[in-house]
């Protein structure tokens, strides 16, 4: 390289924060969580997870294709039967913070509602 060459631009990593995105976009879809639930049990054929989610086999593949994109699930095949499972049983416990989470939200929005529905004491009454 001479003095004239400009240095090559620097190699620049994908933020943590792009690579956690990422993850929790392969989370954001009821059926994959479903799936993933499912597989936190067990492992199990698409034949299981299917009447499980409730949705046409294609829709189900789709979705076990962008899990496996994601690192969240691996297949492998048993004779004729593909079994999915989980790649890490850290995401039954993730799945399992989530609920907490959700339950602590769904808690608040109750009192909050509540406090909505009583009636507030008229302070003209006094």
């Amino acid at each position: 390289m001479n003095a004239d060459t400009p240095p090559p631009p620097p190699v620049v990593g994908v933020p943590l924060y792009q690579v956690k995105a990422e993850f929790f976009r392969a989370l954001a879809h009821p059926v994959r969580i479903r799936v993933l639930e499912l597989l936190g049990e067990r492992d199990h054929a698409v034949s299981e997870i299917l009447p499980e989610v409730g949705v046409e086999p294609a829709h189900l593949s789709q979705q076990l294709a962008v899990l496996r994109r994601g690192n969240l699930v691996a297949a492998r095949r048993e004779g004729a039967t593909v079994v999915y499972s989980l790649t890490s049983p850290e995401v039954t416990h993730l799945l399992r913070v989530a609920r907490s989470i959700l339950g602590g939200v769904i808690t608040d929005q109750a009192e909050l509602l509540e406090g909505l529905l009583t009636p507030a004491a008229d302070p003209s009454r006094g």
